[in-house]
């Protein structure tokens, strides 16, 4: 029997990365949940997760699945496109995507597609729940999605930061701070 690591964890000094392919993501009320399969090595058979982190996303993972909006507007024909449609990496969204959020997302096998899950807030305040077409990223015919590279792009970086998240990357709203100061208890023991 191995004797249990004193760190585990991503940071862990003996710890290797697993390999992680995730195949749906959904966020609601910023906490993330995800079906993934890990292998611990390359030749190790794949097991099937179902995850829902119990802490509150870190607010990287909401910003890149923004990214993904324009393109759920666009697969579900709900916004045409115009000249000021795409905004540049730093920028945030303009305002006519202010009713659109995407929540999710389906990821097709060996990640070569995907199928956007989102939303829209009607003006009455009622919520329109939105799937987009599947895009694969390797159709190369005339109907293919003409923002298919772009796509994979913001796909690729939204992949990453749910990866981030199943390894440990959250919020720290709603942590539970320390009870005392670490110093005032190192003060405490130095004066017995």
């Amino acid at each position: 029997m191995s004797q249990l690591l004193p760190i585990v964890g991503p940071t862990a000094p003996e710890a290797t990365a697993s390999l992680i392919l995730i195949q749906k993501v959904k966020l609601k009320d910023q906490h993330l949940t995800c079906e993934f399969t890990e292998q611990r090595t390359p030749e190790a058979p794949a097991r099937a997760f179902a995850l829902t982190c119990a802490e509150q996303a870190h607010p990287d993972l909401p910003h890149v699945l923004s990214r993904l909006v324009p393109h759920l507007c666009l697969l579900a024909e709900q916004l045409p496109e115009t000249p000021d449609f795409w905004p540049d990496e730093a920028e945030e969204l303009p305002p006519v995507f202010a009713p659109f959020a995407v929540t999710g997302f389906s990821v097709g096998k060996q990640q070569g597609g995907v199928t956007l899950i989102g939303q829209r807030t009607l003006n009455g305040g009622k919520v329109l729940n939105l799937n987009s077409p599947y895009v694969s990223f390797e159709d190369e015919t005339e109907a293919a999605y003409p923002y298919a590279p772009l796509l994979q792009a913001e796909l690729a970086a939204a992949l990453a930061e749910v990866e981030l998240a199943l390894r440990g990357k959250c919020s720290d709203a709603g942590k539970q701070l320390a009870l005392f100061e670490t110093e005032q208890v190192e003060e405490s023991n130095d004066i017995r």
